[in-house]
C-alpha cells in the first residue's frame, strides 16, 4: 500500500459531473482510506440516484459541484470519474462561484471540460489529477500518484520527471494547460477554450487509433489552438489496436509526421493519462521545462495550494 498520506483534517468532497462508481463497496472502501489518513470526506454522490450512463440527472450532477462548491468545511473537489457528462451541463456550471469558493478542483479525462471552462470564464487554476475512482480504491494504491497528488497540493512548486525517445532541446517557459485529447479537440471554437498564450500543452487519451490522435491535433493546428505554443507533451496514448492495413504506421510513426508537421516541439513520455502511475498537472500554473536526450522536467509554480488557494 502507498505510504503517501495526506494533510490532516483536509476536508475533500467528492462529486460526480460524469460517470458512476463502478463498484459502490470500493468507493466505500475508498473513503474509509481517506477518513483512516485523517481526512474529512464528504460525499455528494449517490449511487441510487444515478440515471442512464451518468451519476444522475444533469441538473442533479450540477447539484454536486454547488454543493461541494458551497461546502465551507471542503478544500478539495475530486471527481468521481470521468467517462462522460460534463459537456452536457457547461452551460449551467457558474464558474465564477466555482472559482471564488477557493477550492482545489481535480480531475482527468472528461473533467478536462471544467478545467477549460473555469480558466475561460475566470483565470482560475485548478489541477489535472487523479479520481477517486480508481485512484483511492485500488487494491493497492499507486505511491507515485498519490505523492504526486498531495506534493502538488501542498506547493509551493511541483516537479515531474518525464522520458521519452527522440525529444528534442529544449527550455521553454508558460502556462500549463491541456487533459484529454479528445475533450480539448471537442472543446476547441466554443465559449470553454481557454486563450493560453505561449503555453505549454500537454495532452493524453486511451483507446484512439494513432490516426484519429494525429487528425485531432491537426483540427487544434488548423483552428489556431496551437498559435505561439511554447511546446507539446504527449503522456500515455494507450489501448488502441493497429490493423494489417496501417503498413507500418504506428504511434511512433505518427509521432514522427507531427514533429515534421507542427510549428511546435513534441515531447512524449508524460506519466499522465489513464494509467495506473499519473502525476498530478497545475492546469493554469507558471511551467519551466527543460529537456534532452535523457528526458525532460516540467517545474511548475504559481497555482492554487492548500496552504494558499486563492493565488
Amino acid at each position: 500500500m502507498s505510504t503517501a498520506t495526506p494533510p490532516t483534517k483536509i476536508g475533500i468532497a467528492i462529486a460526480a459531473p460524469g460517470g458512476y462508481a463502478l463498484d459502490d463497496a470500493l468507493l466505500a472502501r475508498g473513503i474509509a482510506r481517506l477518513e483512516q489518513q485523517g481526512c474529512t470526506v464528504h460525499n455528494y454522490y449517490d449511487s441510487a440516484l444515478k440515471h442512464q450512463r451518468f451519476a444522475g440527472t444533469d441538473a442533479g450532477r450540477l447539484a454536486q459541484l454547488e454543493a461541494a462548491a458551497r461546502d465551507p468545511d471542503v478544500q478539495v473537489v475530486v471527481a468521481l470519474r470521468g467517462q462522460y457528462g460534463l459537456s452536457r451541463i457547461l452551460p449551467r456550471i457558474d464558474f465564477h462561484a466555482m472559482a471564488d469558493s477557493g477550492k482545489l478542483f481535480v480531475g482527468y479525462s472528461d473533467f478536462t471540460a471544467f478545467n477549460f471552462g473555469l480558466m475561460r470564464a475566470t483565470g482560475r487554476k485548478s489541477f489535472a489529477g487523479p479520481m477517486m475512482c480508481d485512484d483511492f480504491i485500488r487494491d493497492e494504491p499507486v505511491q507515485y500518484t498519490l505523492d504526486q497528488f498531495w506534493d502538488c497540493l501542498r506547493g509551493p512548486s511541483h516537479r515531474v520527471r518525464g522520458e521519452g525517445e527522440g525529444n528534442p532541446h529544449i527550455d521553454v517557459t508558460g502556462p500549463l494547460w491541456g487533459g484529454n485529447l479528445a475533450m480539448v479537440a471537442h472543446l476547441a471554437g466554443t465559449p470553454y477554450f481557454p486563450r493560453m498564450e505561449g503555453g505549454i500543452l500537454f495532452l493524453e487519451d486511451v483507446n484512439e487509433h494513432p490516426y484519429r490522435v494525429e487528425r485531432m491535433l491537426l483540427q487544434l493546428l488548423y483552428a489556431g489552438a496551437l498559435d505561439g505554443q511554447r511546446a507539446i507533451v504527449l503522456g500515455d496514448f494507450s489501448g488502441y489496436r493497429l490493423a494489417p492495413t496501417d503498413n507500418g504506421y504506428d504511434f511512433d510513426a505518427m509521432v514522427g509526421y507531427l514533429r515534421e508537421t507542427l510549428p511546435v516541439p513534441v515531447l512524449t513520455g508524460l506519466p499522465f493519462g489513464h494509467v495506473r502511475h499519473r502525476c498530478t498537472l497545475p492546469f493554469g500554473g507558471t511551467a519551466h521545462l527543460v529537456s534532452d536526450t535523457a528526458g525532460f522536467d516540467l517545474t511548475v509554480t504559481d497555482y492554487p495550494t492548500l496552504a494558499n488557494p486563492h493565488l
